[in-house]
């Protein structure tokens, strides 16, 4: 689907990319002229001349425009009225990083922690030791010298799956609904406290903040403080330094939000995942293709849930950014602006775009 992490991970790169196509092997023979096209997402085959014309043209003016956007790079992302906002990256991996400061970003939003979990296999978890984790946070932090840098725990489960000892295989039926995120990781305590004092270690090299994901309820945030408590008492007996982490939560089901009032109190910042906010408030599997005419992003029930987090996150003295795949929409950009949003978490290859729209917006509506 559009909406897929595989989808998500060549916007990261800025590679073009169509989805959700059907009988195109059948369509393709060796020598096959092709055009993909990631801003429509439709792909021609051997087109005609005048079609690879048109083309070449499209190419030339986006080559010209990704020109034009790198004078954004050292600005600011301040309104035509003056509001100031933070652009920052999402990640999957320590290398992206430097990616993201390529492309200017104010920090990082979003590492997703869960594609180093992903990269790993039954047989081989060296790299998922509390270690290595360590190390893998360090990275980010160092290459980001002092930016902001906010990791999200674990988020495997349901389309994101992972293979470890730890975690018993298991056939569910609807597993979008079923053991993920959070969840898996209240679950699953020992791994989530091998991954808590990791962040913990790191964060005493950089600017770090945590944020844990899928959140429906506040007896869920009071249990990670739990063993968020009991994991700082470890490193203090074992005379481990850490940093002052502030921590936040993902809105992204509906649950959360409309108890957003209530959550502000208890975090210090809410990061509102869109693409999982869009589909459980859709009640619509954003992975499966055959939905993708339905999938509404911009549905206005989608938009009074970002509104409502915004507003309830300032009025309890939490902060508020945007993380999903609607942070790089620039259709909506001057609307996030209104509605008070503080920050927008993006792929690097969006960051000069959003930073060009902001610069055309006005905060005051």
């Amino acid at each position: 689907g559009v909406s897929s992490h595989v989808a998500i991970l060549a916007k990261n790169y800025g590679i073009p990319a169509a989805f959700a196509l059907e009988n195109i092997t059948s369509l393709v023979t060796q020598g096959s002229t092709i055009i993909v096209d990631g801003t429509t997402g439709e792909v021609t085959i051997d087109p005609d001349e005048e079609t690879i014309k048109n083309c070449n043209e499209a190419i030339a003016a986006e080559i010209a425009h990704q020109k034009a956007l790198k004078v954004f790079r050292n600005r600011s992302a301040v309104t035509k009225d003056g509001t100031i906002l933070k652009i920052y990256a999402n990640i999957g991996t320590p290398e992206e990083a430097e990616l993201a400061l390529k492309e200017g970003a104010d920090g990082i939003g979003l590492f997703r922690t869960e594609f180093l979990f992903m990269s790993e296999s039954r047989t081989d978890q060296s790299k998922l030791t509390e270690d290595a984790q360590f190390e893998a946070y360090k990275k980010v932090l160092e290459t980001m010298k002092g930016k902001p840098v906010t990791i999200r725990t674990l988020d495997a489960g349901g389309d994101k799956l992972i293979e470890l000892d730890e975690i018993p295989k298991v056939d569910e039926k609807n597993p979008i609904m079923g053991l993920r995120a959070i969840r898996l990781s209240l679950k699953y305590p020992h791994l989530f406290k091998t991954q808590l004092r990791a962040l913990f270690r790191a964060s005493a090299f950089g600017n770090i903040a945590i944020m844990y994901p899928m959140i429906t309820s506040i007896e869920e945030v009071r249990r990670i403080k739990e063993i968020v408590a009991s994991v700082k008492s470890e490193l203090d007996a074992d005379g481990i330094k850490y940093g002052d982490m502030q921590q936040g939560i993902m809105v992204e089901t509906p649950a959360a939000a409309l108890i957003t009032d209530e959550l502000a109190k208890e975090v210090d910042f809410f990061s509102i995942g869109t693409n999982d906010l869009t589909q459980y408030t859709l009640a619509m599997d954003r992975q499966n293709s055959k939905l993708d005419s339905f999938y509404q992003p911009h549905h206005p029930a989608i938009l009074k849930l970002i509104q409502m987090t915004i507003e309830n996150g300032h009025k309890g003295g939490a902060w508020v950014g945007i993380c999903g795949e609607l942070g790089a929409d620039t259709s909506l950009t001057e609307t996030f602006i209104q509605m008070g949003v503080d920050e927008l978490s993006v792929s690097p290859s969006m960051i000069l775009p959003v930073r060009e729209a902001i610069r055309k917006s006005h905060a005051k509506r």
